[in-house]
């Protein structure tokens, strides 16, 4: 089974389906935050527009076959990880800074902490699934 094909199966058709929500969710959340109140707290509403391009990403190259898909899925889930760490503890230490709540707002808290666990799972998983194809 090619690299591609193990990240789409299994317990990967499930993660690909969280990002998909994740995606969905996150994208619906900013359009309207953004439609309707962003002079309250712009930075807020467009780092939501941001997570939701980054779930939008990585939920595409998460399911798409290849070695390049791989790096984006791999890039994507790191940015992820990384944003969801800094505005948790930007959030958790300075709550003041974000006067409305983002994805990432106190690690996830609004979401269930999944946004802080989603991304250690799919690092997980896209090293589970690494084969020599991967190196293309």
């Amino acid at each position: 089974m090619s690299g591609a094909s193990r990240r789409a199966s299994g317990p990967g058709r499930l993660l690909i389906a969280v990002y998909a929500v994740f995606a969905l969710s996150a994208s619906a959340r900013a359009g309207v935050q953004i439609a309707t109140s962003f002079d309250e707290a712009p930075v807020a509403y467009l780092l939501s527009a941001f997570a939701a391009v980054v779930y939008i990403v990585a939920t595409v190259a998460l399911a798409r076959p290849g070695a390049t898909a791989r790096r984006v899925a791999l890039a994507a889930v790191s940015v992820e990880l990384i944003g969801v760490l800094t505005v948790g503890t930007i959030t958790a230490f300075d709550p003041g800074d974000f006067p409305d709540d983002t994805v990432w707002s106190l690690y996830g808290r609004g979401y269930g902490f999944i946004p802080l666990v989603l991304p250690v799972l799919g690092l997980l998983w896209l090293r589970r699934t690494w084969t020599t194809e991967d190196r293309a």
